[in-house]
């Protein structure tokens, strides 16, 4: 599409002079002498080239009120009076660019063509967010059970507030898109989502990672850089897996949500942030705070509004409608047929329980996709993992004989220690726990296994 420019100038031979060079370029152009009829002409413009000093209405004030009507176009200012501070009036009152008369053609091009391209990077990324924010608006959140219209009444309610939320619920329930939508329809939405894993950043390194470090801070800080925090300014941080964050790091933590301002490694300055915090946890933070592996006064300054996303085997109600939305975005990636489920294979969906909740079932409906061969998955075609099989131990013991239950739990936690390496992180996943509940009963034990992240 051709990009059409507003000419502004009253000096008719400089204004000829750049139509000419304009359309020669490829651009379609009109041209007045005023600022009063650029103004009746505003509407079809992709960029305005004015001159500051014009009959009538000044350029400057042609400038405020064309960035008032059109923000996203761009303006270029003319200037035959040298001055850089004009110029940089100019620029403050919203000029993506100034020429200082007199300029070369090849100037003129140089600056219309890199004013064009930022704009058309910005019209690109406002489509990129808005597309984002149609992804996570609540129609294309699937869930149609009372437990899930809860969810979304509380997310509408809280979203366009700044009120720090804590996300809870097993793996894999849909912790993540509820954050995103969250932030998408909040007032926050235009700026930065930063999301963190706090389980798989290692222990020595989440401080840094957050917050930052200056140069020289560590061996191997060889240029200061900005943490998760600097990065979300004025956005959103989404903290998953709260319950991995270790006890030193949680006191900064805390800081930030009290006083939002922290300091990076390394350094005295303190720095102010203004960020909304959404935290998601797949553990029992209550059970964390009894065992004291979990500050209280950060777990009330994140529970501020709490949202619990219950698993998938208590609202059955919403897999066939999940089937239905995962049909529709996965066959026509994998190229299958198939458009729908036979009564039997939901019947089979519908029974399982599902421990790996909807991720585990959009998995599931991946793989039965690229096994069926016809238009509609059958429970053949549908594959599920039944678990390890457990031996029935009625009447007899299901302890090692003349072992006890700490006992059992200590062989329990080495034999996942070996297993990892030495990786708490890795073994508190093997084990089902955090990675500070694992510190915990490490601790109990007396034990101090080397930290291999």
């Amino acid at each position: 599409m051709r990009r059409r420019i507003l000419i502004v100038e009253d000096e008719e031979k400089l204004a000829r002079v750049i139509e000419l060079q304009l359309t020669s370029a490829g651009f379609d152009v009109d041209k007045c002498p005023s600022a009063e009829q650029a103004l009746r002409l505003a509407d079809r413009a992709d960029m305005l080239l004015t001159d500051l000093r014009l009959s009538g209405m000044d350029g400057l004030k042609l400038l405020a009120a064309f960035r008032q009507q059109h923000p996203q176009v761009p303006v270029v200012v003319m200037t035959a009076f040298g001055t850089v501070e004009v110029a940089v009036e100019a620029m403050k009152a919203g000029a993506s660019d100034f020429l200082l008369k007199p300029f070369s053609l090849d100037h003129l091009m140089a600056v219309v063509n890199k004013c064009l391209e930022v704009r058309a990077l910005r019209d690109e990324n406002r489509k990129l967010r808005q597309e984002l924010g149609r992804q996570y608006d609540f129609s294309n959140i699937v869930g149609r059970s009372s437990a899930m219209r809860e969810i979304f009444a509380a997310v509408e309610r809280v979203a366009p507030t700044r009120a720090t939320v804590l996300l809870a619920g097993e793996s894999g329930v849909g912790k993540d898109l509820i954050a995103r939508a969250i932030h998408f329809h909040s007032p926050r939405r235009e700026k930065p989502l930063v999301k963190i894993n706090c389980s798989s950043i290692p222990e020595n390194l989440m401080e840094s990672e957050l917050f930052g470090y200056e140069k020289g801070a560590f061996t191997g800080a060889v240029a200061a850089k900005p943490g998760k925090f600097e990065q979300a300014d004025a956005g959103t941080v989404f903290l998953d897996e709260i319950g991995d964050v270790p006890p030193s790091v949680q006191v900064k933590l805390l800081r930030v949500l009290q006083e939002r301002e922290f300091e990076r490694l390394g350094s005295n300055t303190t720095r102010h942030i203004d960020v909304r915090v959404i935290a998601a946890t797949n553990q029992d933070l209550r059970a964390a705070l009894e065992q004291g592996t979990f500050r209280e006064d950060l777990y009330y300054r994140l529970n501020v509004v709490p949202i619990d996303i219950p698993p998938l085997r208590e609202r059955k109600e919403d897999i066939p409608y999940l089937v239905d939305h995962f049909l529709r975005k996965l066959a026509p990636e994998l190229g299958s047929r198939a458009a729908s489920t036979t009564e039997a294979a939901l019947a089979k969906l519908m029974q399982y329980h599902w421990p790996g909740n909807v991720r585990q079932l959009e998995n599931v409906i991946e793989r039965s996709l690229v096994m069926c061969a016809g238009e509609q998955l059958d429970a053949a075609d549908i594959r599920l993992d039944t678990g390890p099989r457990t031996q029935n131990h009625a009447g007899g013991n299901f302890l090692p004989e003349g072992m006890t239950l700490d006992q059992y739990e200590q062989e329990i936690i080495r034999e996942a220690l070996r297993r990892a390496g030495g990786n708490k992180s890795q073994a508190a996943r093997l084990l089902g726990l955090s990675r500070n509940a694992l510190r915990y009963r490490l601790g109990q034990m007396g034990v101090e296994a080397p930290e291999r992240e």
